[in-house]
């Protein structure tokens, strides 16, 4: 098995899947780049999983194109596409040995028994698994079955590594090893890889890029800063991560613009055009909160409305705040509980301030 960085370049193109009286993807167009590592992300029924699974030649597209490397493989069976697949069951052979299971595609492959075995013991070196190939897969973790699937998919060296909630099974402290090992893994072999999961959390910290996908459609490709910080809807500021969203309209005020939010806020904004429906999004951790006399800032451009604290709860490492800024107008805010940070309580008139940049106005529906 030697490092993949030159193939397994996978391109969708208006790739359809339709059911009776359903459409789960529609025409979506998506390429991944040779060593990329891209994420399916979204809601229950969003598409992802039958995306990959028309990849993985599970499941015929109604209509569309999938190729790796340029070549057709929409019709090609799934044994012919030289692509891996993880599963969140692991789906090993209970009555094999650990190496059995990882040396199964090289079997099936007729390769010879001196390839099988230095493959195998690379892919189980590789997975932190050396020594336990006589193993059964019921006599270790949950972890260690999940890396003995990642060496079986892997070890006749894919050009594409397709992986379908493979850490849904775990708990939380494994997940986190988990995500570490396949990013490692991933930059040590190079392969291309297609991850689905409905965790917003494996999707940012994971990816190269992610694909947000809605109702059968890619909601926004990019980044994780560019689904945090610039989501490309509604839909996407409410699914990543907290937003608070204000509905109103942009005025000009003295040379500048300030957002009229519907319950009577007015703060600046840096962009948006005068008189235009929009929706303002504030992220709660972008918002400081200062008792309501404290001194006004004077650094950069800033925002600031007073408001009144309805709620408090103690998280751990942070304080999640609801205040009421103006009738009808409630504000999450979240704050680090380092010792120097001041504890409002419900009842405190405070002030929220943010800095003017890091309110964003989410573009309009279409």
């Amino acid at each position: 098995m030697t490092a993949n960085t030159r193939r397994g370049r996978l391109t969708l193109t208006r790739l359809t899947k339709r059911y009776p009286g359903t459409t789960a993807v529609d025409s979506i167009d998506l390429e991944v780049g040779s060593g990329e590592f891209v994420t399916l992300l979204g809601p229950s029924g969003s598409g992802k999983t039958t995306t990959l699974m028309m990849v993985a030649g599970f499941t015929s597209p109604t209509s569309g194109e999938i190729a790796i490397d340029d070549r057709p493989i929409t019709a090609m069976p799934p044994e012919h596409r030289n692509i891996g697949v993880v599963f969140q069951n692991y789906a090993l052979f209970p009555h094999m040995r650990v190496f059995d299971n990882v040396a199964f595609p090289l079997r099936m492959r007729r390769q010879p028994a001196s390839t099988i075995r230095s493959q195998v013991e690379h892919a189980l070196d590789m997975v932190h698994l050396g020594g336990l190939g006589d193993r059964l897969p019921a006599q270790l973790s949950g972890g260690q079955q999940q890396r003995v699937a990642l060496a079986r998919a892997l070890v006749f060296s894919p050009g594409l590594l397709l992986m379908d909630e493979p850490l849904g099974a775990l708990d939380r402290n494994l997940r986190e090893q988990m995500k570490t090992e396949i990013k490692r893994i991933h930059n040590d072999v190079g392969v291309t890889v297609l991850y689905v999961t409905h965790d917003q959390e494996e999707a940012l910290t994971m990816s190269d890029r992610v694909a947000l996908m809605n109702r059968g459609r890619i909601a926004q490709l990019g980044s994780a800063e560019d689904l945090y910080e610039r989501p490309a809807s509604r839909f996407v500021a409410e699914f990543i991560g907290e937003s608070n969203l204000l509905e109103g309209h942009v005025e000009s005020a003295d040379g500048g613009l300030v957002f009229v939010g519907d319950g009577g806020v007015r703060v600046p904004v840096q962009t948006g055009s005068p008189g235009q429906r929009d929706t303002l999004m504030l992220r709660p951790e972008k918002i400081s909160l200062a008792p309501a006399s404290a001194a006004p800032h004077h650094e950069a451009p800033c925002a600031s409305i007073a408001g009144e604290v309805e709620d408090v709860v103690y998280v751990g490492e942070f304080t999640r705040y609801r205040v009421r800024a103006a009738p009808g107008v409630m504000l999450g805010v979240k704050t680090a509980n380092t010792h120097a940070a001041w504890r409002a309580k419900p009842g405190d008139p405070v002030r929220l301030r943010w800095a003017v940049t890091d309110a964003y106005l989410v573009p309009p529906a279409g």
